[in-house]
């Protein structure tokens, strides 16, 4: 189903959408209608129940097309609806799942900072709880939040927040119609992934209700790293769309160019472009399904190997939308060709949800502890 709806609906806007740094919102809403916002969420929120596995493949499939859309598809129902789903109270659960699982809401997530992106410990953004107002009182700036803004002026619909209170860090829910809550700007003239929104949002006094603190306050480290196993896990799937993408372009394309006298698919130099990915996409998608089928998504404890598969699959995606250019020659320097808006996106994909420096450094420091090594 998904995949029909994908070259029904998706395919045909693509480059359109990436082309004028917009995002598709009705198209994005309309997912919910699949499934594709609550993939894991329990059925009597609208969910489908499902494990990893059906995030990986609606990623897969999705990017396979429109990365960009699939980018804020991921921010909507990982960061968002699936990160609530795990820690949010059942008040918050009642009354903001089923509206975000149907797209009747779009969300996001707020981490990064302008001076905090890896280190992320290092954010600034405070909140402050003021007993007169039963409210805590959020101040500080988020930057680069995917499905920040619909448009040029308005803000998406509703956010978890990452911010430090007295005994760490806490995580709010924050709708856009919050006091003191604004758009700071939407960021353009992005590499790739232009139909997919991001922008930095601005938090002036912002007042976030009593009751949507998510969890116990200065404990949202926990959730934030359990997200992050499942949000990597996802991005995976997306590098498998892209990679698929080119690959199936590639091949078509080499045996259907004819030059001396041949299709270019005779030439051993093609032939190893085209060898090349189809192994590294089959090896790399071998590790990603089997991740998923085995992460248990209620705890944390999985970064290894939901790290390596981010690893991987990313930089491969990267690789093989350059093989894939470079088989098609000039023609894959054309936006017609697709090719080259999936080299774009890849790109993103080896520095957002974590960079592939920072998964290096945390499967070595796994790996070492597992063996009673020095901490790095």
């Amino acid at each position: 189903m998904l995949r029909t709806f994908v070259a029904k609906e998706v395919e045909p806007q693509a480059n359109h959408y990436n082309s004028k740094e917009m995002m598709n919102v009705s198209l994005l809403k309309k997912l919910g209608d699949l499934g594709v916002h609550g993939v894991c969420v329990p059925e009597k929120y609208g969910g489908a129940e499902m494990n990893a596995v059906g995030t990986v493949i609606a990623m897969e499939e999705l990017s396979y097309s429109d990365a960009g859309l699939c980018l804020s598809a991921l921010a909507h129902s990982v960061l968002f609806v699936h990160n609530l789903c795990h820690n949010g109270s059942d008040f918050l659960k009642d009354k903001f799942l089923i509206p975000t699982v149907t797209g009747e809401l779009i969300g996001g997530m707020c981490m990064s900072e302008p001076n905090a992106g890896t280190d992320v410990l290092g954010m600034t953004t405070a909140a402050r709880f003021d007993a007169t107002k039963n409210s805590w009182i959020l101040n500080g700036q988020k930057m680069w939040i995917t499905n920040g803004c619909l448009d040029d002026s308005r803000l998406g619909d509703i956010f978890l927040v990452y911010a430090k209170t007295t005994n760490g860090i806490s995580l709010f829910v924050v709708p856009k119609e919050s006091v003191g809550f604004s758009l700071g700007q939407k960021l353009k003239g992005k590499c790739g992934m232009r139909s997919s929104n991001t922008a930095e949002l601005v938090f002036a006094d912002c007042e976030v209700p009593k009751d949507n603190l998510v969890g116990e306050e200065g404990r949202g480290v926990i959730p934030m790293m359990r997200n992050l196993e499942i949000e990597r896990i996802a991005l995976a799937g997306m590098s498998l769309g892209i990679a698929k993408r080119c690959l199936d372009v590639m091949v078509r394309y080499s045996g259907e160019r004819i030059a001396f006298g041949k299709p270019i698919a005779s030439f051993g130099q093609i032939q190893r472009h085209v060898a090349e990915s189809y192994a590294e996409y089959t090896a790399a998608r071998t590790y990603v399904y089997s991740v998923a089928g085995n992460i248990n998504l209620t705890t944390p404890g999985n970064r290894i190997d939901s790290d390596g598969v981010k690893l991987v699959t990313t930089t491969m995606a990267k690789n093989v939308a350059d093989r894939a250019i470079q088989v098609l020659g000039g023609y894959g320097y054309l936006e017609e060709y697709v090719v080259e808006r999936m080299w774009r996106d890849s790109k993103l994909l080896e520095i957002g949800g974590g960079t592939i420096e920072a998964h290096q450094k945390n499967i070595t420091a796994d790996l070492l502890k597992a063996v009673g090594g020095p901490k790095v």
